[in-house]
Parts: C-alpha cells; sequence; structure tokens
C-alpha cells in the first residue's frame, strides 16, 4: 500500500509546477495549463485526506472543484480565442484591453 505521503508530495510538487508555470510564462494557453494543473493538485490533495481518514467529504469537494474547472475551460477558452483572433497575439504582455 502507498503511503499518503507519496501523493500529498506529488500533490505539491504538481502545485509548484503550476505556480512557476504561472509566473514565468506569457502565453495566456500555458497560464490557463497552469491554473488547471493547480486545481488538479487541489483535488489530488483532498482525495488523498479523504481516503485517508474514511470520509467522502473530500470527494464531493473534488466533484465540485472539477465541475468549476470544465466551467472555467469552456468560459476561458472561448475568452482567449476572441483575444487570438482580435489581437493576433497570445502573449499577455502585449494584450491590452484597455486600448482598442
Amino acid at each position: 500500500m502507498v503511503s499518503p505521503s507519496y501523493y500529498l508530495t506529488l500533490s505539491a510538487i504538481l502545485f509548484g509546477l503550476g505556480v512557476i508555470g504561472f509566473l514565468f510564462k506569457r502565453n495566456i494557453i500555458t497560464l490557463f495549463m497552469s491554473i488547471e494543473l493547480m486545481l488538479n493538485a487541489v483535488n489530488l490533495a483532498f482525495v488523498t485526506f479523504s481516503r485517508q481518514w474514511g470520509e467522502l467529504s473530500g470527494q464531493v469537494y473534488v466533484f465540485f472543484v472539477i465541475i468549476v474547472a470544465a466551467a472555467e475551460a469552456a468560459v476561458g477558452l472561448a475568452i482567449i480565442l476572441l483575444l487570438a483572433r482580435n489581437r493576433q497575439t497570445l502573449n499577455v504582455e502585449r494584450i491590452n484591453l484597455l486600448k482598442l
């Protein structure tokens, strides 16, 4: 049986990679993927604690986080497509919505 500390370590590593990707990348698609990676890292921690304590509440939270992530993906990708079509770039530094 695998120890829960391994899962929590993996969750922390994935969350750290998501934070690093969010802070240092300038492509909006990469930022979006980094946010999704952080959400999945939190889901892994929720499932680990839920399994360790024998409660289902952590898995219910994971279900709701997945629903929110799916809604975020749908809305976020639509916004990204509109920005790419109108501004011809996906670089965050070059997109300025206040200027027309």
